[in-house]
C-alpha cells in the first residue's frame, strides 16, 4: 500500500494487516512483554499513540489498531461504520492475535470501543487507562444539546465528506495550550485526503446523536471492570470533553487513579506526550 505521505521518523513501526469483515485493518505490534492495547478515537488513528508507544514497546507488546476508515486501515465507501461494529471487529483481532490479558489505553471514541469490549471480557483486562472519554448517555448536558443541533444540521456531512472538516479544523481547535505543529497535523490530515476516505468520521459524528441509549447501557454494566486498577489522564483544557466527565467517570470507577494535566486540551498523548508517559509509565510498574 503507497502511504509515501507518512513521516516514517515519527511513526517508525512495522505494519500489520488483519483481513476482516472483506477489508484490511491496520495495526502496529511493537516490542515484548505484558500487552498493551491503545484504541484511538476520531479524527485519528493509531498515530497518536507513537510517542508512547517508541518509549514502552522496550519493556511491553504495544498493538495499536487503526479502525476501518481511519489512518492506514482500508476506507471502503460501504461500510457498517457503526461504533458497535467497531467494537466487533476490534474484538475479533484480539482472538486472532490470541491475546488473553492486555491492559487497555483507550481516548476519545476508542472508549466506548474499547470499554465495550471490556465489559464483554472482564477476565481479559488486567488494568484500564483512559484519555479524555466517556460512557455514558450525554443526553442530558448542556453543551451537547447545543452541540447536537450542529450534528443534526445537514450541512454536516458535507462539511466533513468535502472539506475534511473534522481534521482540518475541529482537531487543532481541540489542543489546549500548546497547538499543533503544523507538519504534525499532515500526518492527521492526509489519511483522509479524498473524500471517499471521510465516511468513517462522518459515522461517528452520526454515533453521537445516534448511540446515546447504548451509551448508557454500557455505563450501567460497567460493574464487570469498575474495580480493574484505572488510571485516568485528562486535559483540562478540553473543549468538548470537559472536567465533569472525569468526575463522573471517577465517582463509577472508585479504584482509580488520575493524572489532570491543567494546560493540555483533548489530546494528552500527542500535547502533553512526556507527562503521559510518565503517569503511564508508573502506573504499570505500581
Amino acid at each position: 500500500m503507497n502511504h509515501s505521505w507518512l513521516d516514517t521518523t515519527e511513526y517508525p513501526f512495522k505494519h500489520h494487516y488483519f483481513d476482516v469483515n472483506g477489508s484490511k485493518m491496520h495495526y502496529i505490534d511493537e516490542g515484548q512483554g505484558e500487552t498493551l492495547l491503545f484504541v484511538h478515537g476520531t479524527p485519528s488513528w493509531s498515530f497518536d499513540y507513537r510517542h508512547i508507544i517508541k518509549a514502552l514497546s522496550s519493556q511491553y507488546r504495544c498493538i495499536a489498531i487503526d479502525h476501518i476508515g481511519f489512518g492506514l486501515s482500508d476506507k471502503p465507501k460501504n461500510y457498517d461504520y457503526s461504533t458497535q461494529n467497531h467494537s466487533k471487529t476490534l474484538e475479533k483481532l484480539i482472538n486472532f492475535l490470541e491475546i488473553n490479558q492486555f491492559t487497555l489505553v483507550v481516548h476519545d471514541f476508542g472508549g466506548v470501543v474499547g470499554l465495550d469490549i471490556a465489559i464483554r471480557n472482564p477476565d481479559k483486562i488486567k488494568k484500564l487507562i483512559i484519555l479524555n472519554s466517556w460512557l455514558w448517555s450525554s443526553k442530558t448536558d448542556k453543551d451537547f444539546i447545543k452541540f447536537s443541533k450542529i450534528l443534526k444540521s445537514p450541512l454536516l456531512p458535507i462539511l466533513y465528506r468535502y472539506f475534511n472538516f473534522s481534521t482540518r479544523f475541529v482537531l487543532p481547535k481541540s489542543f489546549g495550550k500548546k497547538k499543533i505543529d503544523k507538519h504534525i497535523h499532515q500526518q492527521y490530515i492526509l489519511p483522509f485526503s479524498k473524500s471517499s476516505q471521510r465516511e468513517g468520521t462522518i459515522a461517528f459524528a452520526k454515533s453521537l446523536l445516534n448511540d446515546q441509549d447504548w451509551f448508557e447501557e454500557l455505563w450501567n454494566k460497567r460493574f464487570s471492570i469498575y474495580q480493574k486498577p484505572t488510571l485516568f489522564i485528562w486535559g483540562m483544557q478540553d473543549p468538548v470533553i470537559k472536567s465533569h466527565y472525569l468526575e463522573k467517570f471517577l465517582s463509577g470507577f472508585p479504584h482509580s487513579q488520575v493524572k489532570r494535566l491543567d494546560n493540555c486540551g483533548h489530546f494528552p498523548q500527542e500535547e502533553n506526550y512526556l507527562e503521559t508517559l510518565e503517569s503511564i509509565s508508573y502506573f504499570l510498574k505500581t
